[in-house]
């Protein structure tokens, strides 16, 4: 893949495998937290606009990492917003200005899976939820948060499967893709406007 694309990202990387690739493979950067591996000849250039990947607590960060990896190496700007959840509700509000700012967001939280309807409730832009497997008790290695997302009253809420953060960060990356050609298309069409005519 490296040799025919060069590029390539794996996911779910523990750090033996990792060190053997990074021996094979010079420029490989092993995300530890993420439990990803990058490979490429040439960085993506960043399109414009942002993805907002928060997390409810510090036990969710592998799963937002990944997130954030993906869409990182997918050429995406992403603002990072971890320890965000509702048992600390003040912390999301201090920062929501960036939160608003985004194209789409990524919101990963375990437990019962309230932050991504909380804040849901507070942008007018895509949501999407990832339940991970963390949790206390009846949490059912994330089914409670998972169910608790798919029944969210937050408008623009999509819910992605039990701790796949790379399933969220790639489709995050599609629609901040989508709104930067939409960015690009209506600045042509003005420009197109304001050019005097032959």
């Amino acid at each position: 893949m490296y040799q025919n694309e060069g590029r390539v990202l794996i996911t779910r990387v523990a750090p033996e495998p990792a060190r053997a690739l990074r021996r094979q493979f010079k420029s490989a950067v092993y995300h530890e937290t993420a439990r990803c591996l990058t490979l490429a000849r040439t960085p993506l250039p960043k399109r414009s606009g942002t993805v907002a990947v928060l997390c409810a607590g510090t036990s969710d960060l592998p799963v937002a990492e990944e997130a954030a990896v993906t869409a990182d190496f997918m050429g995406n700007r992403v603002e990072r917003l971890f320890d965000v959840g509702v048992a600390g509700l003040h912390r999301l509000l201090g920062r929501i200005d960036v939160v608003q700012r985004a194209n789409v967001i990524v919101v990963v939280a375990g437990m019962e899976g309230a932050l991504p309807s909380v804040v849901a409730g507070l942008v007018s832009r895509p949501v999407i939820a990832v339940p991970t497997s963390v949790g206390y008790g009846a949490s059912f290695g994330g089914v409670a948060a998972l169910l608790g997302m798919l029944n969210s009253c937050g408008s623009g809420v999509t819910v992605v499967n039990i701790d796949n953060g790379f399933g969220a960060g790639y489709a995050a990356s599609q629609i901040n893709a989508l709104a930067a050609e939409g960015v690009g298309a209506v600045a042509e069409s003005r420009a197109s406007r304001e050019r005097p005519p032959a």
